[in-house]
């Protein structure tokens, strides 16, 4: 069958004779008019009394070939034709009977129903639209949109306004019957089992009975039975594994099917360009549609034919009382569809991987514990006869005064927490957990395209796919080079002009971000100050407990990390929207262009807007202090905003104090945002419904009331994830703990993203995705780029190298201390030497400071001090360190890297029994397929032969029924 398109037909003409050899029973005798229709008992035996007579007739006349008529027909002097198709619609009564007769009675049929008023032909979508007789368009599009769907061969039944709960809306329900079912399932290369599995599993593991508490049942983990795949071809319709037409297609893949029907259906007589279920959403046509889910998520349906996939998954997936268990990832994925399912599985075996990461971190943070009394550094500055003696030159100009370095005495056994010697390793494990973690995903991925049946489908196959929306937009047509025929396109000058735009508008937001940090460090810089002179004599300072901890710089840190925090989701809630706007403008092509386009707007804006702030703090803040003589500003000596200065321990403390606010506070928002919320709508909607029983309260009405998750649902789901896997792998070295607090989360969200997309979400349209698409290369980036940021804030944020340089090189004496660092790492300022604006003012200095006694202060640098002939100037330590800085960050780098290069080379995408299983499907496909037409062409013959001894007068062949099918297949 040719599926393109020439010139500028949209349709494909489907003869649905072929179906005529296999009894007519494919159709069930359904048409568009059948719920006016009803069924009496009588009719059904009178029925049955015909079948029988007729059926000798009828299997001796349809054995005749169509081209030499029976005799019987001649006797009777009766068309062939006449004869089948009388024969045919008796077949179709008898079938409707038998299984109209296996269902209840329609009066007494549940509302809470998957199916038509019949109890035969299920709902594979549902339409719903509020009547508004003054809106005359409305009515003549859904008009001309319905009659285009019942060309195409959707089967129809509306549920008038009286039987809804607010008497307002309708419910349009819609079926696919077999015929369009296998047309379409030809057009988008769905696959079918022909043959049973025969390779033997693998054997467990050893051991495996420990993870006997986190199994589920097998009936739950596999809910089908294993199978060898192939592409559905209606032509070699007997060539599968076909038990029940009904049940071959799980319900995820006609509501796929029904959605590429409506999505390119027509609703204008005048311009065919107006087309799609889409716009007529956006234009108030109808206001919902969706598939339905099967049941209530809190209890089985009363239909036995029902399969309440939906409560299965409720009551082992989306509790959170199942945190502990596995995922029924192979439900999920029939029940929701190969894309939804690829997210799950991604996200479960991320949260997998992180057990480990959190496990090394807790040790490394344990370590800091455990040597917490080891810290020599700490216990001088905490010292009254070392740190209290140790004065300080103010933080800032005029408002700060002179204080004692023993006032960081708990900063600095906070940061010795997670600046130790563990961080460098952990640092290093990290880089090399992030390889492990990628490369194991694609043995876990691939392993789940073979058992999804996504092996072969590869970017091509989702290309051919157009989106409407390109289809409509692009006027201009062209000559495809592969296929000859003709094909839209959008001409290279304006395309060029949208990206340019496009280009244009994320740098305008990404500039709005990186003004906006440079504001919040104004603010750090310009409230310091005020929260030094508060704070001097605060009784807050006072405190037993907590009073050491309350600092003007701990203060200015949690202040401005909670007003970042504050302007990222601002920003974040208006950039989503024009990152849609300026993706929609570009026009791409295919649905996965849309995706990859959009993907890579968001999360460059998001990377910028979520870590900027941590990259400000890891590298910027304390670097370009300048030193007492000759402070440096942030834009001129005019605007008063000094450089920060990082404590004596450091900027890494102040690191984490930004990674934790701005991780943890993401991390309790969105799962606010995404269980809250919907749920708080939910039950506003249904608020007047919920207590209605299920025969009143129909099975469209519930899913109506429910949220709809929208086209981007999913892309907001990685999008989460991936920022935090940014947080966790970029600044690790910070925070050791950042791993175990995700952790935390993602067991919560796996169970948050079920319970949502299980009970407050109505059930969305299926798709499948053979990989998590764009989001692999962007970890992979990621992955890459932690490295070197890691290494980086071991070098230049944390205390490291300073404190290994002065324990192997500066220390005094024979014996390896670190004894008097505290004394080496502060350099000496002559406070006479003080210019009028960074001199405190009166007042401001504390009350043991005596300007007699006092002339020096300390400052942390190394620089010669003053009377020195280089005074001031850099020593020859200074340049010791920043070459071991550097020689650190060379030696991690390449480290890091030949070990990911290695890992990423000893460990193949693929698992070998996945290849063997994948060469043994392509072999029984070849040879199957060899038998099927060998014995197809031996039967032909012998039929041909056949025939003309038995009959030799001619006739004429049924006319065949044109159905409508849509396409914008591009092969």
């Amino acid at each position: 069958m040719n599926r393109g398109k020439s010139g500028d037909a949209t349709l494909i003409e489907m003869d649905r004779t072929v179906w005529s050899n296999g009894g007519g029973e494919e159709n069930n005798g359904f048409h568009t008019s059948l719920d006016k229709e009803s069924f009496q008992l009588e009719n059904a035996v009178s029925t049955l009394s015909v079948v029988s007579e007729c059926t000798s007739i009828a299997s001796v006349c349809s054995s005749h070939s169509s081209v030499i008529g029976c005799e019987r027909c001649e006797k009777e002097n009766t068309e062939p034709q006449q004869h089948l198709s009388s024969f045919m619609g008796i077949w179709r009564k008898r079938a409707l009977f038998l299984k109209y007769r296996s269902r209840v009675d329609k009066q007494h049929q549940s509302k809470d129903s998957v199916y038509f008023r019949d109890g035969v032909r299920r709902i594979d979508f549902v339409l719903s639209y509020i009547d508004d007789k003054d809106e005359v368009k409305k009515v003549e599009r859904r008009k001309e949109f319905e009659g285009n769907l019942q060309k195409a061969g959707l089967e129809l039944e509306t549920e008038d306004k009286s039987e809804s709960e607010d008497g307002k809306t309708y419910f349009l329900k819609v079926h696919v019957p077999w015929e369009v079912l296998a047309t379409y399932a030809d057009v988008l290369k769905i696959k079918v089992p022909f043959k049973a599995n025969d390779i033997p599993e693998n054997k467990e593991a050893p051991m495996s009975w420990l993870f006997t508490p986190i199994r589920l049942p097998e009936n739950v983990m596999h809910p089908e039975p294993d199978y060898f795949t192939y592409t559905f071809d209606k032509s070699k319709i007997d060539f599968f594994l076909i038990e029940d037409k009904d049940t071959l297609f799980p319900p995820s893949t006609r509501n796929r099917i029904v959605y590429y029907i409506l999505s390119r259906c027509p609703y204008s007589k005048e311009d065919k360009a107006k087309k799609g279920i889409k716009r007529l959403l956006n234009n108030g046509t109808y206001i919902a549609a969706f598939p339905l889910h099967d049941c209530r998520y809190w209890t089985r349906s009363r239909d036995p034919n029902c399969e309440s996939e939906r409560n299965e998954l409720y009551r082992f997936w989306a509790r959170f009382s199942r945190f502990y268990k596995e995922q029924p990832l192979n439900l999920i994925r029939k029940y929701y569809g190969e894309k939804i399912g690829i997210y799950f599985a991604w996200l479960g075996f991320y949260t997998e991987m992180l057990f480990y990461a959190a496990l090394v971190g807790l040790l490394c943070f344990i370590y800091g514990l455990a040597t917490y009394d080891e810290n020599v550094s700490s216990k001088e500055i905490c010292n009254e006869t070392i740190g209290g003696q140790i004065i300080m030159c103010p933080l800032c100009d005029k408002k700060c005064g002179y204080w004692k370095l023993n006032s960081t005495c708990s900063s600095s056994w906070q940061s010795y927490l997670f600046d130790n010697t563990a961080t460098v390793f952990f640092a290093i494990f990290m880089g090399i957990w992030v390889t492990l973690f990628l490369e194991f995903w694609k043995r876990r991925q691939a392993r789940l395209e073979y058992e999804w049946d996504l092996v072969d489908m590869e970017e091509e196959q989702q290309q051919m796919q157009l989106r409407p929306e390109y289809e409509i937009k692009c006027t201009d047509r062209r000559i495809n080079r592969v296929t000859q025929e003709m094909e839209p396109y959008l001409p290279a000058t304006t395309q060029c002009a949208r990206s340019l735009m496009s280009g244009v508008t994320v740098l305008f937001w990404i500039c709005l971000i990186i003004a906006s940090i440079i504001g919040v460090i104004a603010y750090r810089l310009a409230v310091f100050a005020a929260f030094a002179s508060i704070m001097k004599d605060s009784p807050t300072s006072k405190l037993e407990v907590v009073g050491s901890l309350i600092t003007p710089q701990l203060a200015t840190s949690v202040t401005a990390s909670c007003i970042n925090f504050v302007i990222i989701m601002i920003l974040n809630y208006l950039y989503e929207r024009v990152a849609i706007w300026i993706t929609d403008m570009e026009v791409p092509k295919t649905h996965l262009e849309y995706e990859n386009k959009l993907t890579v707007k968001m999360f460059l804006f998001q990377f910028v807007n979520y870590y900027s702030s941590c990259f400000y703090v890891a590298f910027f803040k304390g670097k370009f202090v300048g030193y007492p003589g000759d402070y440096e500003y942030m834009f001129s000596k005019r605007s008063g905003l000094r450089n920060e200065e990082c404590e004596p321990g450091g900027c890494l403390i102040e690191l984490t104090t930004q990674l934790v606010i701005v991780m943890t506070g993401k991390q309790v928002w969105g799962n606010i945002q995404e269980a809250l919320v919907p749920w708080l709508r939910n039950w506003w909607v249904s608020r007047n419904a919920r207590n209605h029983p299920e025969s009143l309260y129909s099975r469209w009405e519930q899913d109506n009331d429910l949220q709809c998750m929208g086209q981007l649902g999913l892309f907001y789901e990685y999008l989460e994830m991936v920022i935090q896997f940014g947080f966790i792998t970029l600044f690790v070295a910070s925070f050791p703990l950042a791993p175990l607090l995700a952790l935390i989360n993602n067991m919560v969200e796996v169970r948050v993203d079920a319970w949502k997309f299980t009970t407050q979400f109505r059930r969305p349209v299926a798709a499948k995705a053979h990989s998590i698409g764009a989001w692999e290369e962007i970890l992979n980036m990621i992955a890459v780029f932690s490295v070197v940021t890691n290494a980086f804030i071991v070098s230049f944020t944390s205390d490291m190298i300073p404190r290994l340089v002065y324990l192997y090189t500066y220390h005094p004496g024979t014996e390896i201390t670190m004894e008097g660092y505290i004394n080496n790492s502060l350099s000496v300022f002559n406070i006479s030497e003080f210019r009028p604006e960074n001199r405190p003012e009166d007042g401001e200095n504390p009350e043991w400071f005596n300007s007699l006694n006092v002339t020096t202060c300390r400052y942390p640098d190394y620089r010669y001090p003053p009377g020195h002939e280089k005074q001031y100037k850099h020593t020859m330590q200074f340049w010791h360190i920043l070459a071991a800085k550097m020689a650190f960050i060379i030696i991690m780098e390449h480290v890091v890297f030949v070990v990911k290069f290695f890992v990423a080379w000893l460990i193949p995408d693929v698992p070998s029994d996945v290849k063997a299983r994948i060469k043994r499907e392509r072999y029984l496909i070849q040879e199957y397929l060899h038998d099927y037409e060998l014995d197809k062409l031996k039967v032909q013959l012998s039929q041909n032969r056949q025939n003309i001894e038995e009959c030799t007068c001619p006739t004429t062949a049924a006319p065949p029924v044109k159905l409508e099918v849509f396409s914008d297949c591009l092969t």
